[in-house]
């Protein structure tokens, strides 16, 4: 395919990843729903969140701490941040945009709590329930406003309230989701030219530079055009001839409307464990068809503009909570899966943890050299360098502060070049530098003969009755995202492999009618708690931007006491784009919210992660049930106090938590006993639905175990080659084989489990075709 043919593909397939995201379009029509009342109400709610400021009002203890008033990098630009601070979340289209995004990214539940809530506000009577008498006017007939006619003042109040109240937790909930959806428009909306009006204001500046064509090297180029079939830009009638192109053989059930496609293996996922698999089983020979729900995109189709991004790489929008709120997870959604928007690091499995699975778990394949060796070829394959020739400022000061309080600092390796240092990696590498499944392992495949679906969402496997285990997999059944295709796909495999990770593999198995207990349980996430810092841009040994630079290259383990003993949280920097801390940043008032964005790009972040010993359960798509254990919380909170003294020691002006209350603690003339003051009131709080009267959230980016290995049918939902208990042929091949969290970021681990389970699975076909 020609390079003018390839381009106008990926124009009329993925509109959003080049100039701007949805909503964008002049002349947009809103789908929402929501009455004119609800709407009303809505604005009102924008209005108080990032409320219309006077920028020469101001309280006598709003001073920033250090580097003036307004510090960091929009500081110098007076305009710009007058005009930030007049701008209102209740200004078009940030309130249509707000309702648009809650009806497709909300769950149910929590959408209905939305329409409910806003029609009460949306009345004198529901108003007064919910504000109490802060909505009472007794000068102004009928002595009762809507929340919409209150002042402002009087809506932030109303907030605050709802923020902490105790008794009625779908209050908080309810303040929580308007925050977070509200917010996340305000700072992430981008017009007509890719342009957001706060960002200058708050010192961000998105790289938007592209090289020049004959600058392209081979990583940036779509190496997988030769076995990708992207059904986002076929028909019904395209689609079998699409197919057969690749080598396919198909079959066209007109009277059934399905579209059938013979293979060898057939695998659900193209992330860490599904690209891995590919290249092995198509290397071994065999015809291999990808099966993958997200689109292709390449470096040349990156963009570092945060909404159409998550929209588009990852599950639902970025949008997948804990059912009771308390965590976000983030997973990717898009060819290379997690691999392709994940920071880069490559960090083996620990050797406790592998001692841990061998032994107590019944698993020799860990202890054994095959899977020492798996690591190495996994660290061979994605060019895994140990070095950084320059880090960026979050990176630097966690390496400061842990030199200067005598901890160890360690590097992190990396699947890129030592000189990466895109820190935007999280919205798909704009270099082409950090290799994903998609520029290697997928690579391998394709070169091998297998074939990519993508925008094909796999529905159910194909099971029969018969064999040892009274059921044999025989397929999946698939269908495409695009509504232009109404046929049903179906891919027929002498085996079938799930890699869909441990949100969705477990639904897939279940929707399929296996029903091993451990099917869906024992998921393990890693969370994460957050600490932040400010720091000055007069500070002459940590010059840039928080934003800028890869986004981890160094890692402080906190250990527990004892040789040899495993750590009890590690301390890493996050990317944290715009949207996302304006939404996790705790709110106190409109004011205190734009102020602390005003520091936006000076702001280090270092995130205390544990490997967390209590569990969840994946019960549906988007439906996860996880809470956290004591005893995690108690390893998160010691993280979480180690990374403020590290960002104390380090310079900061003034460090916090993103716990509801603001906890904060300004630096200047800090003493010994003040820290330690401020450290013992450091807590790790469940989410908005507890009782608590303060709250935070969790973060997770690891998903683990929701489909463990066991050495027994009772012990997992898979043996230890990976195959279903209860279907021959179906094997599983992602993080949710685990058999407990790994305690490390987990990518080289998957990817090294693939490998050894897709080897054993090549070995099997084999087998039976001799």
């Amino acid at each position: 395919m020609g390079e003018e043919k390839s381009q106008q593909r990926r124009r009329q397939g993925h509109p959003l990843l080049r100039g701007g995201g949805a909503g964008k379009q002049a002349g947009r029509r809103y789908t929402h729903g929501f009455s004119a009342s609800q709407m009303v109400a809505l604005a009102a709610l924008c209005g108080a969140l990032a409320p219309s400021l006077s920028p020469d009002t101001r309280d006598d203890d709003d001073d920033d701490a250090g580097g003036g008033r307004y510090g960091g990098a929009g500081a110098s630009d007076a305009k710009a941040v007058r005009d930030f601070l007049l701008a209102s979340a209740a200004d078009p289209p940030v309130p249509d945009e707000v309702a648009e995004l809650m009806t497709r990214m909300c769950l149910r539940e929590a959408l209905a709590l939305v329409r409910a809530v806003l029609w009460l506000l949306g009345t004198r009577l529901g108003t007064l329930a919910l504000c109490g008498g802060r909505c009472v006017s007794w000068g102004r007939w009928p002595f009762v406003l809507t929340f919409a006619e209150m002042p402002v003042e009087r809506r932030e109040e109303a907030l605050r309230r709802w923020s902490r109240v105790t008794v009625l937790p779908p209050l908080r909930a309810f303040f929580l989701v308007v925050k977070v959806f509200c917010l996340y428009v305000f700072y992430s909306w981008i017009d007509e030219s890719s342009e957001n009006p706060h960002w200058r204001a708050i010192g961000y500046s998105p790289p938007t530079d592209e090289p020049p064509a004959e600058e392209h090297t081979e990583a940036t180029k779509r190496p997988l055009d030769d076995g990708v079939v992207e059904t986002i830009n076929l028909t019904d009638a395209s689609l079998p001839s699409s197919l057969a192109e690749k080598g396919l053989a198909v079959t066209d059930d007109a009277a059934r409307n399905v579209c059938r496609v013979e293979c060898d293996v057939a695998i659900v996922g193209s992330g860490c464990g599904g690209g891995v698999a590919a290249a092995v089983l198509a290397g071994a020979g065999h015809k291999v068809v990808v099966i993958e729900k997200g689109n292709y995109f390449t470096s040349r189709d990156y963009t570092s503009f945060e909404g159409p991004s998550i929209n588009q790489l990852y599950e639902s929008g970025g949008f997948v909570t804990t059912m009771n709120g308390g965590g976000l997870l983030l997973a990717g959604s898009t060819v290379g899966g997690g691999s392709a928007v994940n920071w880069s690091a490559c960090l083996k499995t620990p050797e406790f943890v592998r001692r841990e699975w061998a032994a107590a778990h019944g698993l020799p394949l860990f202890a054994s050299p095959d899977y020492a060796a798996a690591m190495d070829k996994v660290f061979e394959r994605l060019g895994v360098t140990s070095g950084c020739t320059e880090e960026g400022l979050q990176n630097k000061v966690l390496r400061k502060g842990c030199e200067k309080l005598g901890y160890k600092v360690d590097a992190v390796a990396r699947n890129s070049s030592e000189g990466h240092y895109c820190g935007s990696c999280g919205f798909g590498c704009r270099t082409g530098d950090k290799r994903g499944t998609d520029t290697t392992w997928l690579v391998d495949a394709v070169g091998r003969g297998a074939v990519i679906l993508t925008g094909c969402k796999a529905e159910k496997l194909v099971l029969e009755r018969g064999g040892a285990r009274g059921r044999r997999c025989v397929g999946v059944v698939a269908r495409s995202t695009n509504p232009a295709i109404t046929k049903t796909l179906e891919v027929r495999a002498k085996v079938t492999v799930s890699a869909a990770g441990s949100l969705l593999t477990p639904v897939l198995l279940q929707r399929s009618g296996l029903t091993n207990p451990h099917i869906g349980k024992n998921l393990h996430l890693h969370p994460t708690a957050l600490a932040w810092g400010y720091f000055p841009d007069t500070m002459p040994d940590l010059k840039g931007k928080a934003y800028e630079g890869g986004i981890i290259t160094s890692m402080h383990k906190v250990e527990t006491s004892g040789a040899g003993a495993p750590h009890r949280a590690i301390l890493e920097t996050p990317m944290m784009a715009v949207a996302a801390t304006g939404t996790q940043m705790p709110w106190l008032s409109g004011r205190d919210s734009k102020e602390r964005m005003l520091r936006f790009a000076r702001t280090v972040h270092i995130f205390s992660l544990v490997r967390d010993r209590g569990s969840g359960t994946v019960h549906g798509e988007r439906r996860v049930a996880y809470r956290l254990d004591a005893a995690d919380r108690e390893d998160i909170r010691d993280g979480l106090r180690r990374a403020l003294r590290v960002l104390v020691a380090a310079g900061a002006a003034e460090v916090g938590t993103h716990r509801s209350d603001g906890q904060r603690l300004r630096c200047e003339g800090l003493t010994e006993e003040a820290l330690e003051e401020f450290l013992d009131g450091v807590t790790v709080v469940r989410g908005p639905q507890s009782r608590s009267e303060t709250w935070g959230l969790f973060c997770s980016a690891h998903h683990m175990g929701s489909c463990r290995m066991g050495a027994t049918a009772g012990d997992g939902a898979v043996d230890a080659r990976g195959e279903s208990w209860e279907a021959e042929r179906l094997y599983v091949c992602d993080g949710s084989v685990l058999p407990t969290a790994v305690g490390v970021n987990p990518m080289i681990t998957i990817q090294s489990v693939a490998y050894c389970l897709a080897n054993g699975i090549a070995d099997s076909l084999s087998a039976k075709t001799t």
